[in-house]
């Protein structure tokens, strides 16, 4: 055999062994592909189950009081569960391991929904599948922000894939759906839910060495800037609630049809797409608190223009305004997590994140956006800009005081 013969072999399997030990560096674009099927995955199934997820629990015999509870019980599980999983993953040193175990965890849960009628029946299994699933998307955001500082993967293009497979899973569910049995439901969830797990493996490994962790690094998550933070961005997401929870009764109650309504939130959808596959450069320029900031002050604009707003050139207007609401206060969120946490805690901090912003927060303030509806109907949303501007302002305060401005 030549000499260039057996120098080929040796690189192949040098090749082969760095594969094997997981050392081998993906590509950029190969780890964008591989975070974007997860987050098209993931949000897939996420676009199945909040819609449709209370009809398949009608269908199995559930009263609208069980179903009631069992999603708020599911809710309150995943607060806990998620700082939980997220301290897991920092102590194991590799999130894709743990993401792939809460993967294969909830594919198994949602066949052990297969066979079960009644809330008895129902109440472990789907409390565990939406525990686990709610933690995975932690882990695989702070995994993604990961790659983009080691790997050159920009977290909005990437993220931006699991919106437009939120649209897309949710519309054409709508359409499989319509005059067939609600028991597709799940099969369309499992479905989804398969392909989220099958992708977890195949993620960008980011390996974080495990260490002895001093006491201020664990301080470094609960003081006071992170505090100030965590009440930003909750208020400012939390400014959504009336939005996600009766957006589409009060459309209905000004006279727009289904169709009207659809693009309306379309619409939205659309323009937070385009804001994270150009918002790396708005990072760069604005930083993330300006961000966030910038992501309050929009919404406090957008609803307490909402709020008086009922001609359908003004609505059109107004729905591009969701780009900066969410997704640019979303984004200057996890860069400021990304630039503030030690790589060592960075599930954690996310996982915190999650639970605090998505699980406390935003629980609350759909609880008070249906008090506030019922009583004002339009006129809830000013309590919605009011958030928004609060958070705002926290963020600007924080900007100005700390380096992490810039």
């Amino acid at each position: 055999m030549s000499s260039a013969a057996d120098a080929k072999w040796r690189t192949i399997a040098a090749c082969a062994l760095a594969l094997r030990a997981g050392r081998a560096t993906l590509s950029p674009v190969t780890a964008a592909l591989r975070l974007s099927l997860f987050y098209a995955g993931f949000f897939c199934a996420a676009g199945v189950q909040l819609p449709y997820w209370p009809v398949w629990l009608a269908s199995r015999g559930l009263g609208a009081g069980e179903i009631g509870a069992l999603l708020a019980i599911s809710q309150w599980i995943k607060i806990a569960a998620n700082p939980l999983v997220g301290m897991l993953a920092d102590r194991a040193g590799e999130r894709r391991r743990v993401m792939t175990v809460l993967g294969a965890i909830t594919v198994v849960a949602y066949l052990l929904c297969l066979p079960a009628h009644g809330f008895a029946a129902l109440l472990l299994p789907s409390v565990l599948a939406s525990a686990s699933a709610a933690a995975l998307l932690p882990l695989g955001d702070s995994l993604a922000l990961a790659a983009g500082t080691g790997a050159g993967v920009d977290y909005g293009r990437v993220r931006l894939w699991g919106t437009v497979a939120f649209i897309l899973a949710t519309l054409a569910a709508g359409r499989i759906l319509s005059g067939r049995s609600a028991d597709l439901v799940l099969d369309l969830l499992l479905a989804s839910t398969v392909l989220t797990a099958l992708s977890c493996p195949i993620l960008p490994r980011v390996a974080v060495a495990r260490r002895k962790r001093s006491p201020k690094e664990w301080r470094s998550l609960f003081d006071r800037d992170q505090w100030v933070f965590l009440a930003a961005a909750t208020v400012i997401q939390s400014s959504h609630a009336v939005y996600y929870a009766f957006g589409t009764l009060y459309w209905q109650r000004l006279g727009y049809s289904d169709a009207v309504i659809a693009w309306l939130w379309a619409e939205g959808a659309i323009a937070e797409v385009a804001l994270f596959y150009f918002g790396a450069g708005l990072v760069r320029r604005c930083g993330p608190l300006l961000l966030m900031a910038l992501g309050g002050s929009a919404a406090a604009v957008r609803w307490g223009a909402t709020a008086f707003a009922t001609s359908l050139p003004a609505l059109v207007m107004l729905q591009p305004l969701h780009a900066l609401s969410f997704g640019a206060a979303h984004l200057g969120a996890m860069h400021f997590l990304t630039r503030r946490t030690p790589p060592e805690r960075a599930a954690t901090a996310q996982s915190l994140y999650a639970a605090t912003v998505n699980g406390v927060g935003f629980g609350l303030a759909t609880l008070a956006a249906g008090a506030l509806y019922a009583a004002f109907a339009g006129g809830a949303y000013v309590a919605m800009a009011a958030l928004a501007g609060l958070g705002a302002a926290l963020a600007a305060w924080l900007g100005r005081r700390t380096r992490y401005l810039s």
